[in-house]
């Protein structure tokens, strides 16, 4: 068996090995560089999107952006240190059709992902806020890239795609600190309706709770077939679920 055409092989491969490797642990000396100037770029974006009072979610997002970005970049010169004939541009051209077919395929993932930097930047709710999403309401507990998790009132994990809260409409129920409540009580036809709102005035002013302003109100809605309704509204603050519940209960008990 001739091993000669072997052993040249070797010895060639060893040869452009050599001949690679200066090239190679410089490139392997400019990765590392970059990788404490990534490290320090994402300390940086850190402490300026903090000082300018953001989410910590979107703080936490710059700041992971701007690592991989900078570090992105310190691969592409590695490799073309490495490999003197590549270029970004060579790069491109061999993704090709392969890249289309892989974009098409993480469509979905990419469109929550542009939602959720949207969403974190233009924070419509954040989290602890209180929202509504179609028969979905409970408390925002992550905003992540992907999805955004809530917790309903019953105790259970919601996660919803951020696609779909971002073009579709939210009710944030904590958006604002005050939040009028209301419920409709009937009376009969020959009850005194003067007087039946000047108690349930009266009711709604003597609870903890109820805001004297704006002043709570009660306005006839309705004449039904046998009763005249009367709508009882208020207003509280804050808005949170807890205290909607508390509030009723009392004005109802009042």
């Amino acid at each position: 068996m001739d091993f000669s055409i072997a052993w040249q092989k070797v010895r060639q491969m060893g040869h452009d090995f050599m001949a690679l490797l200066p090239n190679l642990l410089f490139g392997l000396v400019v990765l590392v560089v970059f990788v404490f100037v990534a490290r320090g770029v994402q300390s940086v974006v850190e402490r300026v999107v903090a000082s300018r009072q953001q989410s910590q979610s979107l703080t936490l997002l710059l700041s992971r952006l701007a690592y991989v970005a900078v570090l992105g970049l310190g691969l592409l010169i590695m490799v073309t240190i490495i490999v003197p004939g590549f270029t970004p541009a060579s790069l491109l051209s061999a993704l090709g059709v392969g890249g289309v077919a892989i974009g098409f395929a993480f469509k979905d993932i990419f469109q929550n992902f542009l939602a959720g930097v949207l969403l974190l930047i233009t924070e419509p709710f954040k989290i602890n806020d209180q929202i509504k999403y179609k028969d979905f309401e409970g408390t925002v507990e992550t905003i992540q890239t992907r999805a955004t998790t809530i917790k309903t009132y019953d105790g259970r994990r919601v996660v919803i795609p951020n696609a779909e809260l971002f073009i579709n409409a939210v009710t944030v129920n904590t958006a604002y600190d005050k939040r009028r409540l209301q419920y409709d009580i009937g009376i009969g036809y020959s009850d005194d309706i003067a007087k039946a709102r000047q108690l349930m005035l009266e009711a709604m002013r003597g609870v903890d709770g109820v805001l004297a302003d704006p002043a709570p109100e009660a306005l006839v809605v309705d004449l039904a077939g046998s009763s005249v309704n009367i709508r009882a509204r208020w207003w509280i603050n804050p808005p949170r679920r807890a205290d909607i519940m508390d509030a009723q209960d009392k004005v109802l008990e009042a």
